[in-house]
C-alpha cells in the first residue's frame, strides 16, 4: 500500500478489537487496504483470528499472554509511562506511512494515546484526519467512569471527523462547537450493532442453550470494585436473585472480592455459577439467551439492547443513557430495595416489554462508515 493511500486503525484492548472488527472485515470484503496497529495493552491474538481478521502490521509493546485487568484498572507509574512510549511509537509510524484517516474507538488509555500522537499539536502541517468512533459519549462525572470519561473527552478533542453514536452523543459534541468548529461530528450509530450480530451468528453452531432460565452477571468496573461498601452493596443485590446465575469473573473482580472476604458469601448462592471469563463468542451467546443481565459495564448496556435483553445497571452514573428510555435499562444507583423490585418482577414475567427502536442504530453501520470515509 503506497504512502497516503489508506487508513490506519489503532486498537489496543479486547472491546476495542470487537467494536471496530465489523470496519476491519467490511474493508477486507471490499478488498481496501489499512494499517493495523496492535498497542499491546490487551492481548488480541485469540480475537483477530476468530474474527477472521489480518494479523497486526505493528505491534508496539510486548503482549501480555492474558489481560493484565489489575494492571489496566487503575492509573500508576507504569501505566503512564507505557502512554507516553505509545504515543511517541504511532506518531512515528503515522508520519512515515501518511495514511489518509486514522481511526480509533472508544475511551482506553490506547485511543487516547492515538488521538494526541496523530493530532495538529504534535504534527503540524499533517493531511491526514483523526476519526473517533463513538464520540461523545458522556456520563458527566470525571470519575465514573475513570479513566475511560477523561479517555473519551481526549478522543473527541483531538479528533477531525467525530462519529456520534446517537442523537444525544451528537448533542453533547454540539454543546461544544467552541472547540469543534474546525471539525465534522456525524451521528453513525454503534459498530457494536454489527459486532454482536455478527458474533452471534457465529456463536450459534458452537454452543448449546442452558436447560433453564439464568440470569448473567457482569461486574468489573474500577470505582467499583475498589470499593468495598460498593461490593458489599453489590453482593446483597445479588443475593435477591432466585433463578440460575452465571458469573464470567474477571481476575480483578475476584481478587478484590476476596481481598474484602465477600467471596465466601457470593459463594454461598447456591443458584450461582462463577466461570472464568468467557471470550467474546460464548459471552454473546450467553447473553443473547439469558433471562436478564446485572451488570457495571459500558458495551454491555448496548448489546442489551441489539438482543432485547432487560439490564439491571450497578452504577451511580452512566455514559450511555440512551437505553434508559428503552424500558429495559434501569440504572439502580446501587439501591437493594429498587434492584430487588426488577428482578422480581423480571423474573416472574411482570415486567412491561414496550416496543423501541435501537438509538444505537440498526445492523450495516461499518459500510456506512466506508460510505463517508469516501
Amino acid at each position: 500500500m503506497e504512502n497516503g493511500s489508506g487508513i490506519v486503525i489503532s486498537i489496543g484492548t479486547k472491546a476495542e478489537m470487537i467494536k471496530c472488527m465489523p470496519l476491519m472485515a467490511e474493508l477486507q470484503k471490499q478488498k481496501k487496504g489499512y494499517w493495523f496497529i496492535h498497542t499491546g495493552q490487551h492481548s488480541l491474538k485469540d480475537s483477530y483470528e476468530k474474527f477472521e481478521i489480518k494479523k497486526p502490521d505493528f505491534v508496539l509493546s510486548k503482549v501480555p499472554e492474558k489481560n493484565n485487568t489489575k494492571f489496566w484498572s487503575k492509573i500508576n507509574k507504569s501505566s503512564i509511562l507505557w502512554t507516553f512510549m505509545t504515543i511517541y511509537k504511532i506518531r512515528k509510524i503515522a508520519r512515515k506511512i501518511k495514511p489518509k484517516y486514522v481511526i480509533y474507538h472508544g475511551d482506553t488509555m490506547s485511543s487516547a494515546a492515538t488521538a494526541i500522537a496523530t493530532s495538529s499539536l504534535l504534527n503540524p502541517g499533517r493531511k491526514w484526519k483523526n476519526v473517533h468512533l463513538e464520540a461523545g459519549l458522556r456520563s458527566g462525572s470525571l470519575l465514573e467512569p475513570f479513566p475511560e470519561e477523561i479517555s473519551r473527552r481526549i478522543c473527541d478533542r483531538f479528533s477531525d471527523v467525530l462519529l456520534a453514536v446517537s442523537d444525544l452523543t451528537e448533542n453533547n459534541l454540539k454543546k461544544n462547537m467552541g472547540f469543534l468548529s474546525k471539525k465534522k461530528v456525524i451521528k453513525i450509530g454503534n459498530t457494536i450493532v454489527d459486532s454482536a450480530l455478527i458474533t452471534y451468528e457465529k456463536a450459534k453452531k458452537m454452543y448449546k442453550m442452558e436447560k433453564n432460565p439464568y440470569a448473567l452477571i457482569n461486574i468489573h468496573r474500577h470505582e467499583n470494585i475498589r470499593s468495598k461498601k460498593r461490593m458489599k452493596q453489590i453482593a446483597g443485590i445479588l443475593k435477591e436473585i432466585k433463578i440460575n446465575a452465571i458469573w464470567p469473573m474477571h481476575d480483578s473482580t475476584k481478587h478484590y472480592l476476596e481481598s474484602y472476604g465477600l467471596m465466601g458469601s457470593v459463594k454461598e448462592m447456591k443458584n450461582l455459577r462463577i466461570t472464568p471469563l468467557e471470550d467474546y463468542f460464548k459471552f454473546i451467546f450467553l447473553l443473547a439467551n439469558c433471562k436478564y443481565l446485572i451488570c457495571d459495564g459500558g458495551s454491555i448496556q448496548e448489546e442489551s439492547l441489539v438482543f432485547k435483553k432487560p439490564c439491571i445497571i450497578l452504577r451511580k452514573k452512566t455514559e450511555r443513557p440512551e437505553g434508559l428510555g428503552t424500558g429495559i435499562n434501569f440504572l439502580t444507583k446501587f439501591n437493594r430495595s429498587y434492584s430487588k423490585k426488577l428482578i422480581g418482577d423480571i423474573e416472574n414475567n411482570k415486567l412491561k416489554n414496550k416496543k423501541f427502536s435501537n438509538p444505537y442504530g440498526e445492523e450495516g453501520l461499518s459500510k456506512k462508515i466506508i460510505e463517508i470515509l469516501k
